[in-house]
Protein backbone atom coordinates (compact mmCIF):
# COMPACT_ATOMS: atom_id res chain seq x y z
CA UNK A 1 0.00 0.00 0.00
CA UNK A 2 3.10 2.25 0.74
CA UNK A 3 4.49 1.85 -2.68
CA UNK A 4 1.14 2.56 -4.35
CA UNK A 5 0.90 5.77 -1.90
CA UNK A 6 4.16 7.10 -3.20
CA UNK A 7 3.65 6.04 -6.71
CA UNK A 8 0.64 8.19 -6.89
CA UNK A 9 2.26 10.96 -5.07
CA UNK A 10 4.82 11.05 -7.60
CA UNK A 11 2.42 10.85 -10.75
CA UNK A 12 0.56 13.85 -9.05
CA UNK A 13 3.72 15.41 -8.79
CA UNK A 14 4.45 15.26 -12.22
CA UNK A 15 0.61 15.99 -12.96
CA UNK A 16 1.03 19.60 -11.37
CA UNK A 17 4.69 20.17 -12.84
CA UNK A 18 3.76 19.14 -16.49
CA UNK A 19 0.53 21.01 -16.53
CA UNK A 20 0.55 23.31 -19.26
CA UNK A 21 -1.59 25.90 -16.73
CA UNK A 22 0.04 27.90 -13.81
CA UNK A 23 -0.91 26.76 -10.45
CA UNK A 24 -0.04 28.67 -7.06
CA UNK A 25 -1.17 27.50 -3.80
CA UNK A 26 -0.68 30.09 -1.14
CA UNK A 27 -1.31 31.30 2.51
CA UNK A 28 -3.83 34.28 3.47
CA UNK A 29 -0.69 36.76 3.32
CA UNK A 30 0.31 35.71 -0.19
CA UNK A 31 3.04 33.52 0.77
CA UNK A 32 3.76 31.23 -1.94
CA UNK A 33 3.10 27.27 -0.50
CA UNK A 34 3.64 25.63 -3.73
CA UNK A 35 3.90 26.94 -7.34
CA UNK A 36 4.35 24.76 -10.68
CA UNK A 37 7.38 25.56 -13.30
CA UNK A 38 4.24 27.05 -15.85
CA UNK A 39 3.48 29.49 -12.82
CA UNK A 40 6.55 30.43 -12.65
CA UNK A 41 7.46 31.55 -16.49
CA UNK A 42 5.05 34.04 -15.72
CA UNK A 43 5.30 35.32 -12.53
CA UNK A 44 9.07 35.78 -11.70
CA UNK A 45 9.38 38.17 -14.51
CA UNK A 46 6.67 40.29 -12.75
CA UNK A 47 8.19 40.50 -9.82
CA UNK A 48 11.76 42.77 -10.46
CA UNK A 49 12.92 43.97 -7.19
CA UNK A 50 9.75 42.92 -5.16
CA UNK A 51 9.79 39.44 -2.91
CA UNK A 52 9.50 36.28 -5.40
CA UNK A 53 8.09 34.35 -2.61
CA UNK A 54 4.27 36.05 -2.30
CA UNK A 55 1.84 35.84 -4.64
CA UNK A 56 0.77 38.97 -4.09
CA UNK A 57 4.26 41.09 -4.01
CA UNK A 58 5.01 39.60 -7.33
CA UNK A 59 1.53 41.12 -8.75
CA UNK A 60 1.70 44.31 -7.02
CA UNK A 61 2.66 46.55 -9.77
CA UNK A 62 -0.10 44.65 -12.03
CA UNK A 63 -3.07 43.85 -10.34
CA UNK A 64 -2.97 44.90 -7.28
CA UNK A 65 -6.70 44.25 -6.64
CA UNK A 66 -5.99 40.43 -6.60
CA UNK A 67 -4.99 41.30 -2.68
CA UNK A 68 -8.22 43.15 -2.12
CA UNK A 69 -10.34 40.38 -3.99
CA UNK A 70 -9.21 37.41 -1.60
CA UNK A 71 -9.26 40.07 1.43
CA UNK A 72 -12.58 41.15 0.89
CA UNK A 73 -14.19 37.11 0.11
CA UNK A 74 -16.27 36.63 2.78
CA UNK A 75 -16.82 33.07 2.93
CA UNK A 76 -14.40 30.30 4.24
CA UNK A 77 -13.98 28.19 0.55
CA UNK A 78 -15.27 28.99 -2.77
CA UNK A 79 -14.49 30.89 -5.72
CA UNK A 80 -13.06 34.39 -5.43
CA UNK A 81 -12.73 35.12 -9.16
CA UNK A 82 -12.78 33.51 -11.88
CA UNK A 83 -10.99 34.36 -15.13
CA UNK A 84 -9.52 37.87 -13.98
CA UNK A 85 -7.72 39.54 -16.53
CA UNK A 86 -3.94 40.64 -16.06
CA UNK A 87 -2.50 43.04 -18.38
CA UNK A 88 1.17 42.09 -17.47
CA UNK A 89 3.15 44.47 -21.01
CA UNK A 90 0.75 46.65 -22.23
CA UNK A 91 3.19 49.40 -24.40
CA UNK A 92 6.45 48.21 -23.34
CA UNK A 93 6.32 45.53 -25.80
CA UNK A 94 8.10 45.70 -29.10
CA UNK A 95 5.82 47.89 -31.70
CA UNK A 96 3.45 45.86 -33.19
CA UNK A 97 3.10 43.12 -30.99
CA UNK A 98 0.09 42.51 -28.78
CA UNK A 99 0.37 43.32 -25.28
CA UNK A 100 0.71 39.73 -23.10
CA UNK A 101 -2.55 39.16 -20.92
CA UNK A 102 -3.02 36.28 -18.07
CA UNK A 103 -6.23 34.93 -16.98
CA UNK A 104 -6.16 34.57 -13.28
CA UNK A 105 -8.83 32.56 -11.46
CA UNK A 106 -8.52 32.43 -7.83
CA UNK A 107 -10.15 29.64 -5.19
CA UNK A 108 -10.33 29.51 -1.48
CA UNK A 109 -9.97 26.02 -0.23
CA UNK A 110 -10.09 27.06 3.48
CA UNK A 111 -9.64 29.17 6.03
CA UNK A 112 -6.30 31.31 5.28
CA UNK A 113 -5.35 28.75 2.17
CA UNK A 114 -6.31 29.26 -1.64
CA UNK A 115 -5.16 28.05 -5.31
CA UNK A 116 -4.95 30.48 -8.01
CA UNK A 117 -4.33 29.24 -11.72
CA UNK A 118 -2.95 31.66 -14.41
CA UNK A 119 -3.11 30.57 -18.56
CA UNK A 120 -1.75 33.54 -20.97
CA UNK A 121 -4.90 34.55 -23.24
CA UNK A 122 -3.18 37.05 -25.18
CA UNK A 123 -4.24 35.80 -28.25
CA UNK A 124 -7.82 35.32 -27.36
CA UNK A 125 -7.64 38.84 -26.32
CA UNK A 126 -6.39 40.32 -29.67
CA UNK A 127 -9.12 38.13 -31.34
CA UNK A 128 -11.59 39.44 -29.12
CA UNK A 129 -10.85 42.96 -30.03
CA UNK A 130 -10.35 42.35 -33.21
CA UNK A 131 -13.54 40.84 -33.69
CA UNK A 132 -15.54 43.80 -31.41
CA UNK A 133 -14.03 45.67 -34.10
CA UNK A 134 -15.36 43.67 -37.10
CA UNK A 135 -18.58 43.75 -35.13
CA UNK A 136 -18.98 47.33 -34.09
CA UNK A 137 -17.99 48.33 -37.95
CA UNK A 138 -20.61 46.23 -40.02
CA UNK A 139 -23.37 45.82 -37.20
CA UNK A 140 -23.89 49.37 -37.91
CA UNK A 141 -23.79 49.10 -41.56
CA UNK A 142 -27.30 48.01 -40.72
CA UNK A 143 -28.72 50.80 -38.19
CA UNK A 144 -28.09 54.30 -36.69
CA UNK A 145 -26.12 55.55 -39.68
CA UNK A 146 -26.70 59.03 -39.85
CA UNK A 147 -24.16 59.42 -43.07
CA UNK A 148 -20.96 58.39 -44.40
CA UNK A 149 -18.14 60.26 -45.92
CA UNK A 150 -14.80 59.45 -47.52
CA UNK A 151 -11.59 61.13 -47.33
CA UNK A 152 -8.32 59.96 -49.63
CA UNK A 153 -5.34 60.95 -47.82
CA UNK A 154 -1.66 60.98 -48.94
CA UNK A 155 0.97 58.52 -47.81
CA UNK A 156 2.41 62.01 -45.44
CA UNK A 157 -0.94 62.68 -43.65
CA UNK A 158 -2.59 65.41 -46.61
CA UNK A 159 -5.99 65.49 -48.18
CA UNK A 160 -6.21 65.27 -51.67
CA UNK A 161 -9.86 64.13 -52.25
CA UNK A 162 -13.32 64.68 -50.32
CA UNK A 163 -16.31 63.13 -51.49
CA UNK A 164 -19.65 65.50 -50.62
CA UNK A 165 -21.33 63.94 -48.04
CA UNK A 166 -18.19 65.00 -46.14
CA UNK A 167 -19.67 68.48 -46.13
CA UNK A 168 -22.98 67.54 -45.27
CA UNK A 169 -21.63 65.56 -42.27
CA UNK A 170 -19.01 68.11 -41.01
CA UNK A 171 -20.62 71.51 -42.40
CA UNK A 172 -17.20 72.27 -44.34
CA UNK A 173 -16.84 73.10 -47.73
CA UNK A 174 -14.69 70.30 -49.89
CA UNK A 175 -12.30 73.64 -50.81
CA UNK A 176 -11.42 74.33 -47.04
CA UNK A 177 -10.79 70.60 -46.82
CA UNK A 178 -8.91 69.50 -49.68
CA UNK A 179 -4.81 70.19 -49.68
CA UNK A 180 -5.58 70.52 -45.67
CA UNK A 181 -3.13 68.22 -43.20
CA UNK A 182 -5.43 65.44 -42.27
CA UNK A 183 -5.19 66.63 -38.53
CA UNK A 184 -6.83 69.85 -38.78
CA UNK A 185 -9.38 69.05 -40.35
CA UNK A 186 -10.32 65.81 -37.71
CA UNK A 187 -10.38 65.85 -34.46
CA UNK A 188 -8.46 63.13 -31.84
CA UNK A 189 -9.35 63.26 -28.20
CA UNK A 190 -5.72 61.49 -27.35
CA UNK A 191 -6.69 62.25 -23.19
CA UNK A 192 -9.54 59.51 -23.71
CA UNK A 193 -7.53 57.04 -25.43
CA UNK A 194 -7.44 57.42 -29.23
CA UNK A 195 -3.73 57.38 -30.77
CA UNK A 196 -3.04 60.47 -32.54
CA UNK A 197 -4.11 60.42 -36.10
CA UNK A 198 0.08 59.95 -37.44
CA UNK A 199 -0.10 56.90 -35.23
CA UNK A 200 -3.78 56.07 -36.58
CA UNK A 201 -2.10 55.90 -40.38
CA UNK A 202 1.24 53.56 -38.92
CA UNK A 203 -1.59 51.69 -37.79
CA UNK A 204 -3.13 50.92 -40.67
CA UNK A 205 -0.01 50.62 -42.29
CA UNK A 206 0.87 48.02 -40.60
CA UNK A 207 -2.45 46.31 -40.08
CA UNK A 208 -3.35 47.37 -43.44
CA UNK A 209 -6.90 48.62 -41.44
CA UNK A 210 -7.29 50.74 -38.19
CA UNK A 211 -10.91 51.32 -36.89
CA UNK A 212 -11.39 54.18 -34.66
CA UNK A 213 -14.55 56.51 -32.70
CA UNK A 214 -14.53 59.52 -31.25
CA UNK A 215 -17.05 62.32 -30.77
CA UNK A 216 -16.35 65.26 -33.70
CA UNK A 217 -17.81 68.64 -33.80
CA UNK A 218 -19.28 69.92 -36.69
CA UNK A 219 -18.88 73.37 -37.81
CA UNK A 220 -21.93 74.19 -35.78
CA UNK A 221 -20.25 73.15 -33.09
CA UNK A 222 -22.57 70.13 -32.77
CA UNK A 223 -21.00 67.02 -31.27
CA UNK A 224 -21.38 63.45 -33.23
CA UNK A 225 -19.98 60.26 -32.50
CA UNK A 226 -18.01 59.21 -35.45
CA UNK A 227 -16.56 55.79 -36.96
CA UNK A 228 -13.45 56.15 -38.51
CA UNK A 229 -12.11 53.25 -41.14
CA UNK A 230 -8.26 54.23 -42.47
CA UNK A 231 -7.71 51.55 -45.27
CA UNK A 232 -3.89 51.44 -46.67
CA UNK A 233 -3.91 51.84 -50.36
CA UNK A 234 -0.62 50.33 -51.07
CA UNK A 235 1.76 51.10 -54.18
CA UNK A 236 1.46 49.06 -57.19
CA UNK A 237 3.13 45.71 -57.19
CA UNK A 238 4.59 46.71 -53.04
CA UNK A 239 2.03 45.81 -50.50
CA UNK A 240 4.71 47.11 -47.65
CA UNK A 241 4.97 50.60 -49.27
CA UNK A 242 1.51 52.78 -48.87
CA UNK A 243 0.68 55.29 -52.13
CA UNK A 244 -1.80 56.41 -49.67
CA UNK A 245 -4.71 55.88 -47.09
CA UNK A 246 -8.53 56.26 -47.67
CA UNK A 247 -10.33 57.44 -44.42
CA UNK A 248 -14.18 56.37 -44.17
CA UNK A 249 -16.15 58.53 -41.83
CA UNK A 250 -19.64 57.29 -40.59
CA UNK A 251 -21.96 59.34 -38.41
CA UNK A 252 -23.55 57.17 -35.60
CA UNK A 253 -26.30 57.82 -33.50
CA UNK A 254 -25.14 57.48 -30.36
CA UNK A 255 -25.46 58.41 -26.45
CA UNK A 256 -23.19 60.65 -25.06
CA UNK A 257 -23.06 59.21 -21.45
CA UNK A 258 -23.10 55.67 -22.41
CA UNK A 259 -19.89 56.40 -24.25
CA UNK A 260 -18.52 58.74 -21.48
CA UNK A 261 -19.34 56.24 -18.46
CA UNK A 262 -17.48 53.21 -21.01
CA UNK A 263 -14.58 54.71 -21.06
CA UNK A 264 -13.74 56.19 -18.00
CA UNK A 265 -14.54 52.34 -17.09
CA UNK A 266 -11.89 51.35 -19.50
CA UNK A 267 -9.41 53.85 -19.10
CA UNK A 268 -9.53 55.09 -15.36
CA UNK A 269 -8.95 53.45 -11.72
CA UNK A 270 -12.34 52.83 -10.33
CA UNK A 271 -11.17 53.99 -7.12
CA UNK A 272 -9.14 56.80 -7.41
CA UNK A 273 -9.97 58.33 -10.63
CA UNK A 274 -6.77 58.64 -11.98
CA UNK A 275 -5.64 56.93 -15.39
CA UNK A 276 -5.13 53.21 -15.26
CA UNK A 277 -1.71 50.97 -15.73
CA UNK A 278 -2.85 50.28 -19.21
CA UNK A 279 -3.69 53.64 -20.25
CA UNK A 280 -1.00 55.21 -18.55
CA UNK A 281 2.08 52.80 -20.76
CA UNK A 282 -0.22 53.37 -24.13
CA UNK A 283 0.07 57.20 -24.08
CA UNK A 284 3.33 57.05 -22.44
CA UNK A 285 4.67 54.97 -25.46
CA UNK A 286 3.29 57.16 -27.51
CA UNK A 287 4.86 59.91 -26.00
CA UNK A 288 8.09 58.54 -26.18
CA UNK A 289 7.89 58.20 -29.81
CA UNK A 290 6.88 61.72 -30.42
CA UNK A 291 9.62 62.07 -28.45
CA UNK A 292 11.95 60.25 -31.20
CA UNK A 293 10.86 62.07 -33.91
CA UNK A 294 10.79 66.11 -32.51
CA UNK A 295 13.01 65.73 -29.38
CA UNK A 296 10.22 67.86 -27.35
CA UNK A 297 11.19 67.22 -23.89
CA UNK A 298 9.06 64.57 -22.04
CA UNK A 299 9.48 63.46 -18.34
CA UNK A 300 8.12 61.20 -15.68
CA UNK A 301 7.66 61.06 -12.21
CA UNK A 302 6.78 58.53 -9.72
CA UNK A 303 5.05 58.99 -6.61
CA UNK A 304 4.67 56.32 -3.48
CA UNK A 305 2.43 57.46 -0.53
CA UNK A 306 5.14 57.03 3.13
CA UNK A 307 4.34 54.58 5.21
CA UNK A 308 1.21 53.23 3.20
CA UNK A 309 1.28 50.01 4.95
CA UNK A 310 0.91 51.39 8.63
CA UNK A 311 -2.07 53.69 7.42
CA UNK A 312 -3.77 50.85 6.55
CA UNK A 313 -2.88 48.54 9.30
CA UNK A 314 -3.50 51.28 11.66
CA UNK A 315 -6.84 52.88 10.40
CA UNK A 316 -8.02 50.16 8.13
CA UNK A 317 -8.20 49.91 4.64
CA UNK A 318 -11.40 52.11 3.84
CA UNK A 319 -9.17 55.05 5.71
CA UNK A 320 -6.19 53.72 2.95
CA UNK A 321 -8.70 54.29 0.24
CA UNK A 322 -9.64 57.57 1.32
CA UNK A 323 -6.24 58.70 1.72
CA UNK A 324 -5.52 57.39 -1.90
CA UNK A 325 -8.55 59.22 -3.51
CA UNK A 326 -7.96 62.74 -1.69
CA UNK A 327 -4.41 62.56 -3.05
CA UNK A 328 -5.67 61.76 -6.48
CA UNK A 329 -7.97 64.64 -6.51
CA UNK A 330 -5.05 67.25 -5.21
CA UNK A 331 -2.56 65.96 -7.59
CA UNK A 332 -4.85 66.07 -10.79
CA UNK A 333 -6.61 69.67 -9.81
CA UNK A 334 -2.91 70.93 -9.64
CA UNK A 335 -1.49 69.54 -13.23
CA UNK A 336 -2.37 70.41 -17.34
CA UNK A 337 -4.88 69.34 -19.28
CA UNK A 338 -1.69 67.72 -21.29
CA UNK A 339 -0.90 65.77 -17.96
CA UNK A 340 -1.90 62.62 -17.57
CA UNK A 341 -1.93 61.02 -13.17
CA UNK A 342 -2.08 57.57 -13.18
CA UNK A 343 -2.26 54.36 -10.82
CA UNK A 344 0.23 52.38 -11.37
CA UNK A 345 -1.00 50.04 -8.17
CA UNK A 346 -1.35 50.33 -4.47
CA UNK A 347 -0.22 53.15 -3.58
CA UNK A 348 2.27 54.11 -6.27
CA UNK A 349 0.99 56.48 -9.20
CA UNK A 350 2.87 58.65 -11.73
CA UNK A 351 2.63 61.79 -13.51
CA UNK A 352 3.71 61.80 -17.12
CA UNK A 353 4.74 65.01 -18.42
CA UNK A 354 4.83 66.50 -22.26
CA UNK A 355 6.66 69.14 -23.49
CA UNK A 356 8.55 69.19 -20.03
CA UNK A 357 12.32 69.01 -18.85
CA UNK A 358 13.42 68.10 -15.99
CA UNK A 359 13.53 71.53 -14.24
CA UNK A 360 9.76 72.22 -14.54
CA UNK A 361 9.21 68.64 -13.85
CA UNK A 362 11.55 68.50 -10.38
CA UNK A 363 9.33 72.28 -9.44
CA UNK A 364 5.86 70.09 -10.23
CA UNK A 365 7.16 67.33 -8.27
CA UNK A 366 8.10 69.76 -5.34
CA UNK A 367 4.56 71.60 -5.48
CA UNK A 368 2.42 68.17 -5.69
CA UNK A 369 5.00 66.79 -2.59
CA UNK A 370 3.68 69.98 -0.61
CA UNK A 371 0.20 69.54 -1.32
CA UNK A 372 0.46 65.99 -0.37
CA UNK A 373 1.66 66.81 2.72
CA UNK A 374 -0.68 69.76 3.13
CA UNK A 375 -3.60 67.47 3.01
CA UNK A 376 -6.03 66.68 6.19
CA UNK A 377 -7.62 63.56 5.88
CA UNK A 378 -10.55 63.03 8.18
CA UNK A 379 -10.39 59.35 9.85
CA UNK A 380 -12.71 58.02 12.66
CA UNK A 381 -9.86 58.10 14.78
CA UNK A 382 -9.12 61.73 14.10
CA UNK A 383 -7.31 63.84 11.58
CA UNK A 384 -4.88 61.90 9.73
CA UNK A 385 -1.63 63.96 7.59
CA UNK A 386 0.58 61.92 5.47
CA UNK A 387 3.53 62.39 2.87
CA UNK A 388 4.91 60.74 -0.90
CA UNK A 389 8.21 60.40 -1.74
CA UNK A 390 8.91 61.28 -5.32
CA UNK A 391 11.61 60.37 -8.58
CA UNK A 392 11.59 62.41 -11.47
CA UNK A 393 13.29 61.56 -15.29
CA UNK A 394 12.93 63.50 -18.34
CA UNK A 395 14.19 61.56 -21.89
CA UNK A 396 17.66 61.73 -23.24
CA UNK A 397 19.72 60.07 -25.20
CA UNK A 398 21.29 57.77 -22.75
CA UNK A 399 17.60 56.72 -21.26
CA UNK A 400 14.96 57.34 -23.81
CA UNK A 401 13.31 54.32 -23.67
CA UNK A 402 9.58 53.60 -21.67
CA UNK A 403 11.42 50.83 -19.66
CA UNK A 404 14.49 53.13 -18.85
CA UNK A 405 12.53 56.00 -17.74
CA UNK A 406 10.33 54.19 -15.35
CA UNK A 407 13.27 52.32 -14.35
CA UNK A 408 15.13 55.87 -13.43
CA UNK A 409 12.20 57.48 -11.74
CA UNK A 410 11.90 54.04 -9.74
CA UNK A 411 15.82 54.60 -8.48
CA UNK A 412 15.24 58.01 -7.42
CA UNK A 413 12.24 57.71 -5.98
CA UNK A 414 13.56 54.95 -3.92
CA UNK A 415 16.42 57.57 -3.25
CA UNK A 416 13.98 59.46 -1.81
CA UNK A 417 12.73 56.92 0.43
CA UNK A 418 16.14 56.01 1.51
CA UNK A 419 17.00 60.26 2.31
CA UNK A 420 14.63 60.13 4.94
CA UNK A 421 11.37 60.88 2.68
CA UNK A 422 8.47 63.43 1.58
CA UNK A 423 11.18 64.70 -0.80
CA UNK A 424 12.21 64.69 -4.39
CA UNK A 425 15.03 63.37 -6.19
CA UNK A 426 16.21 63.87 -9.73
CA UNK A 427 20.15 63.65 -10.77
CA UNK A 428 20.77 63.41 -14.40
CA UNK A 429 22.51 60.43 -15.57
CA UNK A 430 26.22 60.28 -15.47
CA UNK A 431 26.41 60.57 -18.96
CA UNK A 432 24.65 64.12 -19.42
CA UNK A 433 26.44 65.05 -16.57
CA UNK A 434 29.47 67.37 -18.31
Amino acid sequence: MTDDLARDHEQLLEFLYACPVGLVEFDATGAILMINPHAMKHLLPLAGARDPSNLFAMLQGCAPELRNLYDDYPKDRGTICDGHRIAVDIGVGPRGKDPKVLACTLVKLAPGRAIATFADITVQVAQERRLRQTETWFGSLISGINDYAVLSITADGMIDGVNAAFTRQSGRPIEDVEGQPLDRILNVDMAAGSPSLCDQLRLAERDGWYLDESWQQRTTGERYWCQRLFAMRPETGDACQPKGFSVVLRDVARDESDTSDLRRLLLFDHLTGAANRTHFLQLFEREQRRWQVSRQPLSLVLLDVDFFKAVNDLHGHPTGDVVLKQLSQVCIAMLRPSDLFARLGGEEFAVLLPDTGLDEAVAMADRLRAAVAAMVIATPDGPLRITASFGCATATEACASVDGMIGLADGHLYAAKHAGRNRVHARLPLSDVA
